[in-house]
């Protein structure tokens, strides 16, 4: 369905039955993301599946503005508001892993539990931050200049999603096409809103939490093994568990394994 968020359409997808749970996909994805887990989570969930603003059939607006990580989790609130979901069980990948930590920090309320798969709090320094928006302009630049499938190619080969190679053909296919039937201005917008050089840090925000809290990350994720790490230090209700023979796409590497760990933390009563 297309829900009207402030004055921006977007589109919302819906299914099971039980304590709503929110799910957010990561940069380039959009809801297809979680449609396979609707059999298993929809038996003691009610999925509430958007595209995030620059996403799949989400629009597109020109306004960089709105695709900052504060507003974008403002729309979410609206959009809740206006399917009267008062509070949310929230799960976030990657980018939209650290869309729903902004909104579990900004709207602790509103969330019950939270989980963020390969997932961050941002960049702790200016220095970091200033480097990583000079790094997404080149990507931004690199998704104007040749265009959306270019961009797919070169995406696909970074070191982060090197795991997915051995996945089978008829997957990274799949994926491949969901990629690119993306929105160039989208994503474009999308990395210099959203990325994690503009973003506030939420470094020393974590403590404040008080939700219960699940960090996964894949094993062969280097990177965000030792964020999470991190980030377990700084929280009060939080866990973490390591997949493994996993990389960055733990949803879509080990789908089974990650439903299960999904739905066995949701289902333990607070």
């Amino acid at each position: 369905m297309q829900l009207k968020i402030n004055n921006l359409y977007y589109h919302v997808e819906v299914c099971g039955e039980g304590y709503p749970l929110l799910l957010l996909h990561g940069f380039t994805g959009d809801y297809s993301t979680w449609k396979p887990f609707c059999p298993v989570w929809g038996k003691h969930s009610k999925l509430i599946i958007p595209d995030i603003i620059g996403h799949g059939e989400t629009e597109s607006p020109e306004d960089i503005i709105r695709y900052k990580i504060e507003s974008a989790a403002e729309d979410l609130i609206m959009l809740l508001d206006q399917l009267e979901i008062e509070q949310i069980d929230l799960l976030g990948y990657s980018m939209g892993g650290r869309l729903a930590l902004t909104i579990a920090i900004l709207y602790p309320e509103r969330v019950r539990k939270l989980i963020l798969e390969s997932a961050s709090p941002g960049l702790k320094t200016d220095e970091e931050r200033m480097l990583r928006r000079m790094k997404d302009g080149e990507l931004a630049n690199f998704i104007n200049d040749r265009g959306i499938k270019s961009f797919v190619d070169y995406w696909e080969a970074i070191p982060l999603f090197s795991t997915m190679s051995s996945l089978p053909n008829a997957i990274k296919k799949s994926i491949r096409e969901q990629r690119l039937a993306n929105n160039a201005k989208g994503l474009t917008n999308s990395l210099l809103g959203m990325g994690t050089g503009s973003q506030s840090s939420w470094w020393g925000k974590l403590n404040q939490l008080s939700c219960e809290v699940l960090l996964l990350t894949g094993e062969k994720d280097e990177k965000f093994c030792k964020i999470a790490e991190c980030m377990l230090e700084d929280m009060k209700k939080a866990s973490w568990i390591i997949i493994i023979d996993c990389g960055h796409a733990i949803h879509v590497e080990q789908n089974e394994k990650f439903g299960t760990i999904v739905s066995d933390f949701l289902s333990i009563k607070n």
